[in-house]
């Protein structure tokens, strides 16, 4: 889809080619980065934690997390955690949706297969007594990181059978997760009145920083 018919004051709508290859690619910046750092070609594992409020992260190091020498990156460091049997990689202060993504695309490129947003939220409109846990089936793209990666439209939208997956597990483990809508939006200290009021009319639930850019890449 070519959207070379937008408006002039419009750029981040302008020259997109979804279907067409980027020429600078994660992969490219993984090499370098071992190039340049003398890092090893090691696996990182297959489930990775952004965690932007960094507080997983601290606490992960408190309880024995190291740091993994196979991450290529030049803006984040990732650690390790073992839990429940399961092998995490833990990148902490991945704040904005441009930056989770960039994240995000190179912890695929080094052979992750499952990416985890955890975050805390503002609440738009309250459905319970915090703290409790969101999770976003879908997010309102008020950010610039998903029109790179999807035509527009109005919201950016989980997998329903991953949505459905993670609801009963968390429903199995006694957990207080509720489901619904976010506003994903660039400019937190931009959160006037008038968009508030708008994202409660549409029964938006949260406003945060990544959650439709990462839904969209």
């Amino acid at each position: 889809m070519a959207l070379d018919s937008a408006a002039p004051f419009m750029p981040l709508l302008e020259a997109k080619r979804y279907s067409e290859a980027s020429v600078f690619t994660a992969e490219n910046m993984i090499r370098e980065a071992r190039r340049q750092k003398n890092i090893s070609e090691t696996a990182i594992p297959e489930i990775c934690v952004l965690d932007p409020d960094g507080d997983l992260l601290r606490y992960a190091q408190s309880h024995g997390a190291s740091l993994c020498t196979g991450w290529a990156c030049y803006h984040t460091q990732m650690y390790l955690l073992t839990y429940g049997g399961l092998r995490f990689g833990i990148i902490g202060n991945a704040v904005g949706a441009a930056f989770a993504v960039l994240l995000a695309e190179q912890a695929f490129a080094s052979g992750c297969e499952l990416v985890i947003s955890l975050t805390s939220a503002g609440q738009i409109t309250p459905v319970a007594d915090s703290p409790y846990f969101l999770l976003i089936e879908r997010a309102l793209r008020d950010e610039g990181t998903s029109y790179h990666y999807l035509p527009p439209s109005r919201y950016a939208e989980a997998s329903p059978v991953l949505i459905a997956k993670i609801t009963k597990a968390a429903q199995h483990a006694g957990m207080r997760l509720h489901v619904g809508a976010s506003w994903t939006t660039d400019a937190p200290f931009r959160e006037t009145a008038t968009a508030i009021d708008a994202a409660r009319a549409e029964g938006i639930l949260a406003v945060e920083m990544e959650a439709a850019a990462l839904y969209a890449f």
